[in-house]
């Protein structure tokens, strides 16, 4: 195992420096990868110095993050002596993670540098690991497994292209895979792909999606009335929504936006970019239009309130989410959503959120981040596809002309979702197993 180590840290380092001269660039210009540098590097998690049940559960990014309140709420109520560790991998993540669970630890997940995965395992002397989806690194694996730490995949996912870049490497990643304590993830298919790599079916386990089970389906939840407001949205509007964005999908949501608008003068456009660094960007990509502009980050609620609503003839704002966090209830406000990253190559991005308000949802080609939900979608009629700005253009017209047609499609989508919960409790029910043993001892000797 040692050699191992020391060969995937000469492999860790030269990718490091092959890529150090993009790494520059975006530390110094981009400003990016600036905080956590020595929980990253070197290991430097916050030192538990509880001997209590600990559960450390490593969520990527802000999707994974968002998945957890269900779970982490359940347990805490179920077992309250739990103590709670959250890493993410990316600043938006982190910056999520320390809002939602202001009562947890929350940190960094470490490089998989032999050195820093020892450190952070030695300071937060975790009862067991609970990977989110699907990332998980050899050496953290391996020295967790060292030091009689189990590590679980829950929410699994493994994609059709994955699956086989994986499986060209299955003699490394199936070993790896087998030292696992449990693989639960949402679909028979997922489960399929997991079992051909490891070659046994043993602690693989088919729960659903957590991501179901966390969605709001209330449009009246007080965050959603509250960004209604700070974006002076009435009652006879008509709301679109371009969400999870990249380049170009603002610009192409701006055009058929305008150009609708022509015919439905009602039609109101929010648009929330994936990423936080293109905030900026894409409001001045809205002023070089010629557009009035909300930024919610502008904006207060009772500011908002006080503004009167557009006259006739004003040219209604462009509202920009440009916070983190809150796209979750700003799909509350969509009558229609495009969901972005699929009219790009990003693969898609998560449609279950819009899906859950009943809204009238389009996505791009390209979803197969997502394959088996939109397969789902598509099953049950509760998804429009589109290939490109043009049908963009022409389905929401089609819409804006007939309503009650993307009023039935959103009907179809909400039941789709609400058809799938149950997976937070079947989950938390493989991996309660984990602490039961650990939280009985340390009651003994605390008594």
């Amino acid at each position: 195992m040692q050699i191992y180590a020391y060969l995937l840290n000469l492999v860790y380092g030269l990718l490091l420096a092959c890529a150090s001269p993009v790494i520059l660039y975006r530390v110094l210009v981009q400003k990016k990868y600036r905080s956590g540098l020595a929980q990253k590097f070197l290991g430097q998690l916050p030192e538990r110095a509880s001997n209590a049940p600990c559960l450390w559960f490593h969520a990527v990014s802000v999707g994974e993050v968002l998945q957890l309140p269900p779970l982490l709420e359940e347990l805490k109520q179920q077992h309250p002596e739990v103590e709670l560790v959250i890493s993410t991998t990316t600043h938006t993540g982190y910056a999520v993670a320390k809002d939602k669970f202001p009562d947890f630890t929350v940190c960094y997940f470490p490089l998989d540098f032999s050195w820093a995965v020892k450190r952070a395992l030695h300071r937060i002397r975790p009862t067991a690991v609970i990977l989110v989806e699907m990332e998980f690194w050899p050496n953290f694996v391996l020295a967790a497994d060292q030091a009689g730490i189990p590590v679980s995949i829950i929410n699994g996912r493994l994609s059709e292209k994955s699956f086989r870049g994986y499986r060209k490497l299955r003699w490394l990643i199936g070993p790896l895979l087998n030292r696992l304590e449990l693989i639960a993830v949402q679909t028979e298919a997922y489960a399929e792909r997991f079992q051909a790599l490891t070659g046994s079916a043993d602690r693989i386990a088919v729960t659903g999606s957590i991501k179901f089970d966390g969605i709001e389906v209330d449009r009246t939840n007080p965050l959603t009335a509250e960004l209604r407001s700070i974006f002076r949205l009435n009652s006879d509007d008509t709301v679109l929504i371009a969400g999870s964005t990249q380049s170009p999908e603002e610009e192409m949501a701006l055009e058929v936006y305008q150009s609708a608008r022509q015919r439905f003068p009602r039609l109101r456009l929010i648009l929330v970019p994936r990423h936080q660094e293109r905030f900026e960007e894409v409001a001045e990509l809205v002023q070089r239009k010629g557009l009035p502009l909300i930024r919610r980050s502008e904006q207060e609620p009772e500011e908002a309130g006080a503004v009167l609503p557009f006259t006739k003839n004003q040219t209604p704002a462009i509202g920009l989410l440009d916070t983190l966090g809150e796209l979750k209830s700003c799909w509350g406000l969509a009558d229609i959503a495009f969901v972005g990253g699929s009219l790009t190559k990003r693969g898609g991005q998560n449609m279950i959120e819009p899906a859950g308000y009943g809204t009238a949802l389009m996505l791009g080609p390209n979803t197969w981040n997502f394959k088996d939900v939109v397969d789902a979608l598509l099953q049950h009629q509760a998804v429009t596809i589109v290939q490109d700005q043009s049908a963009f253009h022409e389905t929401l017209i089609q819409w804006l002309k007939a309503p009650q047609l993307a009023e039935e499609q959103g009907i179809r989508a909400q039941r789709f979702v609400l058809d799938q919960r149950g997976a937070t409790k079947r989950t938390l029910s493989l991996i309660l197993p984990f602490i039961v043993q650990k939280e009985a001892d340390w009651q003994g000797r605390a008594a």
